[in-house]
């Protein structure tokens, strides 16, 4: 047997654990963060029609130009800006994979990446796997708003990126226009980059409206942010996904994209090409996701689980404290075994360990399965 070095920590993410513990009890896993409803049939048919149209070999590294430029089109509609989709635009095999490659392709030995915690749980392998070093800035529970005067204490000359997600990934918090500006300032006259992180951007409640990078003309001159066509469309083991930035950053991602996948697939590029002409394919989303937020908290009443106010993507966070003393963890464990229903502790979205007593709900189920989780989490 060979001997060899580890580049990365031998351990199990969160996300498997709560699901394996889910099908050794048969729960209701509503831990990790995917539908289970299927995609537009509409969609689907289109998938078909460009199989069948022999759209099988590679497709250009940086994808489809007929889906470049529908992405642009999209973000002209949503944002009033306008994006190149011929230097701009790259299209990924998932936002993980965009994220990767982002990373990877700024980041050298020794620079520091500032995250926002609790943070998704890609970010910290893929700093450390390319030599960086993690900065995290913690939030505090329940308002987990950011003090962007800590932020800026943290950077240094050491400083490379700062990673944003919005809407956040796990506590369901949204930045503000104040917030945007905020970092514009930061980063301004510095050769820092923004990572932003934007996979729920239609997934925006109460009247709310995404404030992404993109609408901030000096922000994303220093900016590349990430999309999930999977996150969007309910698809998300098809893996697909894009970014968009400035011309002089893309080109280096793009170097990155290359020797990572080279591309991404070639028939759904053109399926989801076709689809996004219609805008209505995303624009309702946030009611349609409003209401199963609302939805899991009617069916929850009752209960000694306090929700946590939700403003995007399709988490809900819950207080247990008047439940249990239990860590996070424990409690998440023993939810499962003793209630039938899976959850997200949130103490593994951050590099040290907090006390509270949180766990993380998809609502990205159907009505009926929201319902059996409702009956089973009353008798908390």
């Amino acid at each position: 047997m060979i001997q060899y070095s580890s580049k990365i920590a031998d351990t199990t993410s969160i996300f498997s654990v709560m699901s394996n513990l889910s099908v050794e009890h048969n729960a209701i896993n509503l831990g990790q963060g995917f539908p289970n409803f299927d995609c537009d049939d509409k969609l689907k048919q289109l998938v078909t029609k460009y199989l069948n149209d022999n759209k099988n070999q590679y497709a250009a590294s940086a994808g489809a130009i007929e889906l470049r430029k529908a992405i642009a089109d999209k973000i002209n509609l949503c944002y009033n800006v306008e994006v190149d989709p011929i230097s701009e635009i790259t299209i990924t095999a998932g936002a993980t994979q965009a994220l990767f490659s982002i990373i990877n392709a700024f980041v050298h030995s020794g620079d520091e990446v500032i995250i926002i915690e609790p943070a998704y749980d890609s970010y910290r392998p893929a700093i450390e796997l390319s030599g960086g070093v993690v900065v995290p800035y913690a939030l505090d529970g329940p308002e987990f708003r950011i003090d962007w005067d800590a932020i800026k204490n943290l950077c240094s000359h050491k400083t490379k990126m700062i990673i944003i997600n919005t809407p956040h990934n796990p506590t369901g918090k949204i930045f503000s226009h104040e917030d945007m500006q905020s970092l514009q300032g930061i980063v301004s006259d510095t050769n820092i980059i923004v990572l932003s992180d934007e996979v729920y951007e239609h997934l925006i409640y109460d009247g709310r409206h995404h404030q992404s990078v993109l609408r901030y003309p000096r922000l994303y001159e220093q900016s590349i942010c990430v999309y999930s066509f999977g996150k969007t469309f309910h698809a998300t083991g098809w893996k697909m996904g894009y970014c968009v930035g400035p011309e002089y950053l893309m080109h280096e991602v793009r170097k990155h994209h290359q020797w990572n996948v080279f591309s991404a697939n070639s028939f759904i590029q053109h399926a989801l090409a076709e689809y996004l002409l219609d805008p209505e394919s995303y624009m309702n989303l946030s009611r349609f996701y409003e209401k199963k937020r609302d939805y899991l908290v009617d069916v929850m009443g009752g209960s000694r689980l306090q929700p946590i106010a939700c403003e995007g993507t399709y988490f809900q966070l819950f207080d247990y404290s008047q439940v249990s003393d239990l860590t996070d963890i424990e409690f998440a464990k023993k939810m499962v075994m003793d209630h039938g229903v899976a959850s997200i502790p949130l103490s593994p979205f951050y590099s040290e360990a907090k006390n509270y007593k949180y766990i993380r709900l998809c609502f990205a189920k159907n009505e009926e399965l929201l319902d059996k989780a409702g009956v089973l989490l009353r008798n908390l």
